[in-house]
């Protein structure tokens, strides 16, 4: 019997006019971490998310964070408030730096941030003498955290907020688009996100002095000089030409990919949620998620197992929910302050495939395939 084809998690779309970006890339000699490409997807992300926002098109998401936290003085010792349920790429750049992460659990609506953990993490730290230099938000699988009580507390105490809006490109809150609320953003175009660029992200800043920053740093700190003059240390972490290439053609078709993982996550909503055992994550009002990933919640570990195998066997990638940072051995030292919602929230969820190239026929293989084990 034939092997059944892969359904992936989600993979990479194209839309078609990526090859011609490149091809002009190559045809001009462009081949560098600079040039048209760079500048026009720039202006592309800005124009998308809030015309007076400024983006710096980075190597990845993750070191649009490091570049972050540097730019708001982050540095060895202090402390950084990150959301505990996210992936590991939220958290390490604060060690990048030598500093402390501060874990924070999750709130049960958006599975997000916890406004009322988050504040009495920051009071701690002050009482302590050691206010937090950061906060690390998270709009996770494309569901927009609860900006108007992150914000409000972060500006009680001042403490500026990073927006991980790594995969939220296209999500929003009462038409505000993720990525303008921080005081700096953050996207990730990794291969898996709701647009790639094989391998990038960007920074997105509301003042352009601290996106010309962010430039500075990212291309090795070089000084205007004629030679090669670096006063500070610097990264490695423009994009490239090429890559941006990618994503001036991937702009052209995302409101198309988020309207295809939309109808993916009703789909999955239609023909489940009947089921007594799976439960969704809805949006809250005003809320609007690109629904990166779709994803349930089942009864317990064993349910959600049983899940994830059967679909295994049937050739369908499918992925349990985050494992928070503060249960990963890594992080195993750090401060955090928990209320059991993200290790919950572990033990029982799934991710479902979301890409936006699943066909109908995919679609139904993996409901079939979940209805199967409650028959």
């Amino acid at each position: 019997m034939p092997e059944l084809s892969k359904i992936w998690l989600s993979s990479p779309h194209m839309g078609g006019d990526e090859q011609k970006f490149v091809k002009e890339a190559f045809d001009t000699n462009w081949i560098a971490p600079l040039g048209p490409n760079v500048t026009f997807f720039e202006k592309a992300i800005s124009d998308y998310v809030n015309d007076n926002v400024y983006v710096a098109a980075l190597s990845s998401g993750t070191g649009a964070i490091h570049l972050a936290l540097e730019i708001l003085g982050v540095s060895n010792g202090d402390d950084v408030i990150c959301q505990t349920f996210t992936f590991s790429g939220s958290a390490n750049p604060i060690k990048y730096l030598g500093a402390n992460p501060v874990f924070v659990d999750s709130e049960k609506e958006t599975w997000n941030i916890s406004p009322e953990l988050l504040e009495i993490a920051i009071k701690d730290g002050i009482e302590n003498g050691k206010k937090p230099k950061a906060i690390i938000a998270v709009h996770l699988y494309g569901m927009p955290y609860k900006v108007n009580k992150i914000k409000e507390v972060a500006d009680k105490y001042n403490v500026p907020v990073i927006e991980d809006s790594a995969e939220a490109l296209g999500s929003s809150v009462n038409n505000l688009k993720c990525g303008s609320f921080g005081t700096i953003g953050i996207f990730s175009f990794n291969g898996n996100k709701i647009i790639t660029t094989s391998g990038g992200g960007a920074l997105i800043a509301h003042d352009e002095e601290i996106k010309n920053k962010a430039v500075f740093l990212a291309t090795q700190a070089r000084e205007e000089a004629p030679h090669y003059q670096h006063n500070v240390v610097g990264y490695n972490y423009r994009m490239s030409n090429v890559l941006a290439g990618i994503g001036r053609g991937q702009m052209l078709v995302l409101d198309d990919r988020v309207s295809a993982r939309r109808s993916n996550y009703q789909f999955y909503y239609d023909n489940l949620h009947s089921i007594k055992e799976i439960e969704f994550l809805n949006e809250p009002e005003g809320y609007y998620s690109n629904r990166w990933l779709s994803c349930i919640l089942t009864p317990s570990f064993e349910i959600r197992e049983k899940i994830r195998l059967a679909l295994l066997e049937e050739n369908i990638e499918s992925r349990p929910l985050w494992k928070p940072m503060h249960l990963q051995p890594v992080f195993k030292d750090c401060k955090s302050y928990m209320d059991g919602t993200s290790e919950n929230l572990f033990e029982r969820g799934l991710c479902l495939p979301s890409g936006s190239n699943l066909e109908q026929k995919d679609l139904i293989r993996v409901v079939n395939k979940i209805k199967s084990q409650f028959l």
